[in-house]
């Protein structure tokens, strides 16, 4: 998250925690990585037959090597879940692409080896369309922040809400939502946590209204997520999947998924304000808002004037791309183009995008190639009968899966790991699947069980920011997160298969 982000210093808080703790199981972590790398060495060098896969190649077998690596890699996280997505890379390219090390393409029969990746195919996930897209949309909220056109989109959208307690609970949930569709979950919820400080410290100190407020910004900045293909790595990992020209192709639009899943995040987020003030009731009726804005001004007026034209442009065209159309992700560099010419954007700028987010998405396309391009995908299919499957255990299964893997593990992880297979397997049970809504039912459920998951304070960023201002205890969390997932999950899968019977998605 870049540095000159209202709220930065907690997520810094955040991260130095985080690390302290790194060091002191620095030791276990060195366990962990040591065994995640033996599990993968025993696997890549287990007779084939072990597998049951019949026609299994020496290329497949790699792959499913490397693919039991990143899952126990991004479980156990001895490393951060980024630096696994580069490795898996790396393996990759050097044991299973076309431009391997040769001690990995000779020796071999050619008709028990199998296909290698196109080392271009692989090293060009670092620069997929919703790479683009999602850089467009941190370059965009960075020169929201550096004109304040963050904070006085607060100002401008809180005030409607008044003084009422309740009332301003509703606008923070609101707020806090509608900025995390277009700018990061994690930057988000230290922004509105810093707005919120002073209303906090003027709250009785025993009364449950402080933990109504601090619970209402992890549930907006999670839920809000779901409203935009940019919201979450997770909803663009499947929109990837889903429009893929070589797969499914079925050119679902930024604009036509904000048709859905807008009205959708919104209406959870009312029913988590009925739930909080029901859980959590104020005794102080009125509270007052003041959330100054910032002292500095890095920018001139005529470029301040430029980020409210770009910013507005992007999202209408965003949201239009299927009458203009643009693709969503052409339409992201719009900002790019715009705000690095006119001296918006500097190079101390870019090096503020949060890479780390991006790097790991690759991994996970990387993986979806290699499980696709080697044959492995279509030999499991083959080999396990989805289509035999109950299509309600397939569609709901794999949410709760994703959801309870969600609340552990990084919820971009659990997408990458998920999808890719889901996706193959959801293209091979299209039939069975077709009356519940299809394969695009099954995908947007996954994406939407990680963003719903957050029991735990190690669920996402947004939640230990709010668990580190000391108001929410782990049970409070919990209660919330689960009572969240079960009606998200519920009403969502709901949606998606009455629309998808509609013929929307």
């Amino acid at each position: 998250m870049f540095k000159n982000f209202i709220g930065y210093h907690l997520e810094e808080q955040r991260r130095n925690a985080k690390y302290h703790l790194r060091e002191v199981t620095r030791f276990k972590r060195l366990w962990e990585l040591l065994f995640c790398t033996l599990t993968m060495i025993v696997i890549w060098n287990l007779p084939s037959a072990v597998f049951g896969i019949p026609g299994l190649t020496v290329v497949e077998q790699r792959t499913i090597s490397v693919f039991c690596f990143a899952t126990l890699m991004w479980i156990m996280e001895p490393v951060p879940a980024w630096n696994t997505s580069v490795t898996v890379i790396v393996i990759l390219l050097f044991c299973v692409s076309d431009s391997s090390l040769w001690c990995m393409k000779e020796g071999y029969a050619p008709e028990t080896f199998g296909t290698l990746l196109s080392y271009k195919k692989l090293m060009a996930c670092f620069s997929d369309p919703i790479i683009m897209l999602f850089i467009g949309g941190f370059i965009l909220a960075i020169a929201a922040t550096k004109s304040g056109l963050d904070v006085k989109l607060a100002r401008v959208l809180l005030k409607p809400f008044g003084t009422k307690s309740e009332n301003v609970l509703l606008g923070f949930l609101l707020v806090t939502g509608i900025f995390s569709m277009f700018l990061s979950n994690t930057a988000t919820a230290a922004m509105m946590l810093t707005f919120l400080a002073p209303v906090l410290k003027s709250l009785p100190a025993n009364g449950k209204g402080k933990i109504c407020l601090a619970l209402a910004i992890p549930i907006g900045a999670n839920v809000g997520g779901i409203g935009t293909p940019i919201g979450t790595p997770p909803n663009a990992i499947a929109l990837k999947f889903l429009n893929d020209p070589d797969g499914m192709n079925l050119n679902i639009g930024f604009g036509q998924w904000m048709i859905v899943m807008f009205p959708f995040a919104l209406l959870l987020l009312f029913i988590a304000w009925r739930m909080l003030l029901m859980m959590f009731p104020f005794t102080q009726k009125r509270i007052e808002l003041h959330i100054e804005e910032k002292a500095d001004k890095p920018l001139k007026q005529w470029q301040n004037k430029l980020v409210y034209i770009v910013f507005i442009a992007t999202i209408l065209l965003w949201m239009t791309d299927k009458v203009s159309g643009i693709n969503s992700n052409v339409v992201a560099m719009l900002p790019v183009a715009a705000f690095c010419l006119s001296g918006i954007i500097t190079r101390i700028d870019l090096e503020e995008i949060n890479w780390s987010v991006l790097w790991m998405v690759a991994g996970g396309f990387a993986l979806g190639i290699a499980l696709q391009d080697t044959g492995l995908a279509k030999h499991l299919i083959e080999t396990i009968p989805f289509e035999t499957w109950s299509p309600v255990l397939m569609i709901v299964g794999s949410g709760i899966l994703c959801y309870t893997m969600a609340n552990f593990i990084s919820h971009t992880a659990t997408a990458n790991l998920l999808i890719p297979i889901l996706a193959m397997a959801g293209m091979s049970a299209s039939a069975t699947l077709a009356p519940f809504g299809g394969v695009s039912t099954l995908l947007i459920g996954v994406a939407l069980g990680s963003s719903l998951a957050m029991v735990l304070p190690i669920s996402t960023p947004p939640n230990a920011l709010a668990h580190a201002t000391g108001l929410i205890e782990q049970k409070h969390m919990m209660r919330v997160g689960l009572i969240m997932g079960i009606v998200g999950l519920t009403l969502g899968y709901i949606m998606l298969i009455f629309l998808g019977k509609a013929g929307v998605l």
